[in-house]
């Protein structure tokens, strides 16, 4: 019976991985689609922004009580899931709570720790369901949200709550049998929490407690390697992926804008034709139409999104009631992204479907609401720049389609033709100036 266990424990855990390897290559396949950023200068500061903003969270306390919270829910994801490491082992060499004799009263201490975080993490997510569906804060009620983004946080969050309950019980439930003398249930002595509970389920019969033992670890377990395979389709995917985000983030100031070289080239040659070379060849593109034209970086960013809602609640745009929304351009780029893989997977390579990021998913009216201030940037958690993304296609826009508003027409004439936003010619401005 014990070895039949094993061989399925382990047939489980191997089917487990394989799909989420799978998953994770095709989200690796998807974001190198983009164009090539070097992001590897100033390691120092690299690794600094990892500890800080991915580790240390250093964005989320402007808000202390939540960061408090999210760090909580953060803290217990991390270190209770040490836990299953031994559960792990358990289960692939028939063992029952492998660690307890060798590392003794350090292993009671541990456990207790885990408790204490894993009712943290009840508590907090009870709290953050309780913002999300009764206070209804008004980031979390955004239209973004309809439909299966919204039920996606809210699963997530009651999947935290059962798989902690789920931990908790295997450790009452075990305390109770060792209490009740039961063969192969070693004295691992009081957890704080379960073993407070453990008293309460003493009266149960000896098969019955055995039963609710066993099903807590093989539910426990079990939703827990479900939950490492449902990351890579929800937005939680930002647990993994805030890591390499931040490392990798853009370091230039704020506000300052990527210039094309080709175009600064054009104006070059144009005032110096002497320097064209002989085989200069036009771009094949300006600016970005759809995912394949945006950097990796934009592509990662995007996969990155935790759809809090931050970089929407401080961007003028979207608070004086205009269509931009910040969290929405990295939610729309995400899901073009899978959407092309999804068709690399079932031809081996892309065949165009006639869409495109541009208009079919983010719309013109979107793009030129964006004042580039960089709130959003600014705001973002884990180092998202959903300005990079609305540059890019609105220089597609603009350079491609021609497509601005005619007050915007008449600067860029007025830029070409007078080399100032204003209509009024060189010598004109000259002769102002004399004269004042």
């Amino acid at each position: 019976m014990q070895i039949a266990q094993q061989i399925l424990f382990i047939g489980f855990l191997a089917v487990a991985v394989w799909l989420f390897s799978k998953k994770v290559g095709e989200i690796r396949r998807n974001i190198l689609l983009g164009k090539e950023e070097n992001l590897t200068d100033n390691k120092n500061l690299r690794w600094k922004n990892l500890l800080l903003l991915a580790f240390g969270q250093k964005k989320m306390f402007k808000n202390p009580l939540v960061a408090l919270m999210h760090f909580v829910i953060y803290a217990g994801f991390i270190i209770i899931n040490i836990e299953v490491l031994e559960i792990l082992l358990d289960g692939i060499l028939g063992k029952h709570r492998l660690f307890a004799d060798p590392l003794g009263g350090f292993y009671t201490f541990v456990l207790n720790f885990f408790e204490i975080l894993a009712v943290g993490v009840l508590a907090v997510c009870i709290v953050f369901l309780v913002r999300r569906n009764i206070i209804k804060l008004k980031r979390f009620i955004s239209h973004d949200l309809d439909g299966w983004p919204r039920t996606d946080a809210n699963g997530i969050l009651i999947t935290e709550i059962v798989l902690m309950s789920l931990f908790l019980l295997l450790n009452a439930s075990d305390r109770a049998l060792q209490l009740n003398g039961q063969q192969h249930y070693h004295d691992t002595g009081n957890f704080i929490i379960s073993g407070w509970v453990a008293p309460y389920l003493q009266s149960i019969n000896n098969n019955s407690l055995a039963g609710i033992e066993r099903a807590s670890w093989w539910l426990h377990i079990a939703g827990i390697l479900a939950f490492l395979n449902y990351l890579p389709y929800s937005k939680h995917l930002h647990i993994l992926l805030a890591f390499p985000n931040a490392y990798y983030a853009r370091l230039e100031p704020f506000g300052k804008m990527k210039n094309m070289p080709e175009i600064q080239n054009e104006v070059l040659y144009a005032m110096q034709p002497e320097l064209a070379p002989t085989d200069a060849t036009p771009p094949a593109k300006f600016g970005a139409k759809d995912v394949m034209d945006l950097s990796w970086k934009s592509l990662l960013d995007a996969y990155s999104c935790t759809e809090c809602g931050r970089c929407s609640a401080a961007c003028p745009a979207n608070q004086t009631g205009k269509l931009l929304s910040p969290r929405k351009i990295m939610m729309a780029t995400r899901d073009r992204l899978e959407e092309v893989g999804h068709i690399i997977n079932q031809n081996g390579e892309f065949k165009d479907d006639g869409k495109s990021l541009l208009h079919n998913y983010i719309g013109v009216e979107e793009l030129r609401a964006c004042t580039t201030c960089n709130a959003c940037v600014e705001e973002c958690p884990v180092s998202i720049s959903p300005l990079s993304i609305i540059l890019e296609l609105r220089r597609s826009l603009i350079m491609e389609e021609s497509n601005a508003p005619q007050e915007w027409n008449a600067m860029f004439s007025n830029v070409e033709n007078n080399f100032a936003p204003w209509k009024f010619a060189p010598d004109d401005r000259d002769k102002w100036v004399a004269e004042s």
